[in-house]
């Protein structure tokens, strides 16, 4: 039966008509008819809780692991059945669908999963064992998609769905994320036209002013829910909402959109979450949490150059000081920490936070380090870095003293655990894959940090008790299932940033109810450090008297509440609670 708010549809009425104005009772009034579509909106059931400390998430690509003669989906699931059961509770499949670059953000067929992959049995029974994460690409499609190829042949409604534009307009004030033009040339019924392309010629610009765009897409989401997603991810979406003579990115009409989806869903899947993609400088990223109306979830996009910086740099005063600083999110809203994805490590997010001169200093030491750099063009013509292209296991790694590399990289993992926030590892990151040279390809940096494995090569991998891949595994995911059983890392939970000089980063995490406190502790230097005892146990309102006995959450050892010191070898972290 389908039950209908009127308060949920006096909302979306409202977002109708910031967006479309006068066409907002039509629109309203088709919303309403689509509701129950796929079964989405009937008998729907109430929201009990949105996350918890178990909730964390393992980010990859359909075919990261492959076997001959089998789907992809299929050795992906076995992969994860045998070698992470009870670890992750989210997953996020990178783009599944058929398309045609950019290793699937460039999709022909939202609605099909690519027969390379599998086909949708073989999502469906991942989603029996994971929540899962698709991806909605919002700003873009291929060239290659029917929607286009009405455009080029001047079909309804796809004639109607993209930017053709004037090469005489003046897009100098657009804000663009790669080096190439924003117009591209392509060859139409009518003649030629220079359509809208923001990321790259094969991936050309959706009109989210004409309201059927927006209309295909809710029909999209309401099948992906359909199909057992729980988290969707808005790609791109800071560049939804093309206005001439404008940037072109986060404009209010953007905002809206994001509000309205969360509206739609909170209305027909209260249990969905809505992510938002937006790799920009850190007050732009967190504008998506709008006042709790927006997203319910944002990646914490500073958070991995600046943690890279901090721990090459040995001096976490940058860290210190945004970590301070950061607001507590507004209820039913929380981060995504992460510090490696399928993309590259972005350096627009250190806008405001370091300096340009430390900045070019942290490219070199990627480039130190056998990894890349993408650029992308400026309003004067210029290029600037755009995003840094290596694994960060490489990014971290010392090469002189590979111990210390490796150490380094779990004090990385170990602090985007400790967060207040929701966790994501990538992939590679299980067993600090190292940058995969041989597979980059000339102008797909990217390529560099998304290797794919053979089920085999894993297995030899992962079975050399000794070997370093092996030893990085356990370690990680040792840590990510003991993080899970502590109130205290729910992602509600509030933290306070310790200020522990330089020469270390801390916070204190406690639990909703009050019940518990963890005090997480990290060493960012190659050195030894003694930390101070007395102000520890002041931030964790820990007396020695009632709590004279400490044990570190990471290890099981016990640390007595009295000793003058704490002392941390080069890189390590701990979490610590009364025993």
């Amino acid at each position: 039966m389908k039950i209908v708010s009127y308060e949920s549809m006096e909302r979306i009425r409202k977002r109708l008509v910031r967006l479309y104005g006068e066409r907002a009772p039509e629109l309203l009034e088709r919303f309403h008819m689509l509701i129950g579509r796929y079964g989405i909106g009937i008998d729907v059931a109430p929201l009990t809780e949105r996350w918890s400390e178990k909730d964390n998430m393992l980010i990859t690509y359909a075919d990261m692991v492959q076997r001959d003669g089998e789907p992809p989906l299929v050795t992906l699931k076995r992969f994860l059945d045998e070698r992470l059961p009870g670890t992750f509770k989210n997953l996020h499949v990178l783009p599944f669908s058929p398309w045609s670059s950019d290793d699937g953000f460039s999709v022909i067929d939202y609605r099909q999963v690519d027969p390379a992959y599998g086909d949708w049995s073989g999502i469906e029974a991942l989603s029996q064992s994971y929540q899962m994460m698709f991806d909605l690409v919002l700003n873009h499609c291929s060239s290659r998609s029917r929607w286009f190829r009405d455009f080029v042949n001047g079909i309804e409604p796809g004639r109607e769905y993209f930017l053709p534009t004037d090469t005489s307009v003046d897009l100098s004030d657009v804000v663009r994320p790669r080096p190439w033009p924003v117009l591209t040339e392509f060859s139409t019924k009518h003649g030629a036209a220079h359509v809208w392309t923001t990321f790259s010629e094969d991936q050309v610009d959706l009109n989210w002013q004409n309201p059927n765009v927006l209309f295909e897409f809710i029909d999209i989401l309401f099948f992906y829910i359909s199909k057992g997603m729980r988290i969707i991810r808005l790609d791109a979406v800071a560049y939804l909402w093309k206005e001439i003579g404008t940037s072109c990115i986060h404009l209010p009409e953007t905002h809206e959109l994001v509000k309205l989806f969360r509206d739609v869903v909170d209305l027909v899947a209260p249990q969905t979450i809505i992510l938002t993609e937006t790799n920009v400088p850190h007050e732009e990223n967190i504008s998506y949490l709008g006042d709790g109306d927006e997203a319910h979830m944002i990646y914490q996009f500073s958070l991995p150059p600046l943690l890279l910086y901090t721990l090459l740099r040995e001096d976490s005063t940058a860290l210190y000081r945004w970590a301070a600083d950061l607001p507590s999110p507004a209820e039913n809203t929380t981060f995504l920490n992460f510090t490696a994805s399928h993309d590259g490590i972005g350096v627009r997010p250190l806008q405001g936070l370091i300096s340009e001169s430390e900045c070019d200093w942290l490219v070199q030491e990627v480039i130190a380090r056998h990894g890349r750099v993408s650029t992308r063009r400026l309003s004067n013509g210029s290029e600037s870095p755009y995003e840094l292209n290596a694994t960060y296991a490489s990014a971290l790694s010392d090469q002189q003293h590979p111990a210390i590399g490796r150490q380094r990289f779990l004090c990385s993992q170990a602090v985007a655990l400790s967060m207040q926030g929701i966790p994501a590892v990538y992939f590679q990151s299980l067993f600090g894959a190292p940058n995969d040279l041989q597979g980059v390809q000339e102008g797909h940096s990217r390529s560099i940090n998304r290797k794919k494995w053979t089920e085999q090569e894993l297995a030899n991998l992962l079975s050399q008790e000794n070997s370093e891949p092996a030893q990085l595994f356990d370690a990680l995911v040792g840590l990510i299932r003991r993080r899970s059983d502590y109130p205290a890392f729910h992602p509600d939970a509030p933290q306070e940033i310790l200020d522990l000089g330089s020469s270390a980063f801390g916070l204190v995490r406690t639990a909703c109810d009050g019940s518990q406190r963890i005090v997480c502790l990290f060493n960012v230097t190659s050195e030894a450090i003694f930390l101070p005892m007395k102000r520890l146990r002041t931030a964790a309102n820990w007396s020695e008297e009632t709590h004279s006995m400490w044990r570190d959450l990471t290890t099981g050892l016990h640390v007595e509440a009295g000793n003058e010191t704490l002392p941390l070898s080069p890189y390590q972290y701990v979490w610590l609670t009364p025993e």
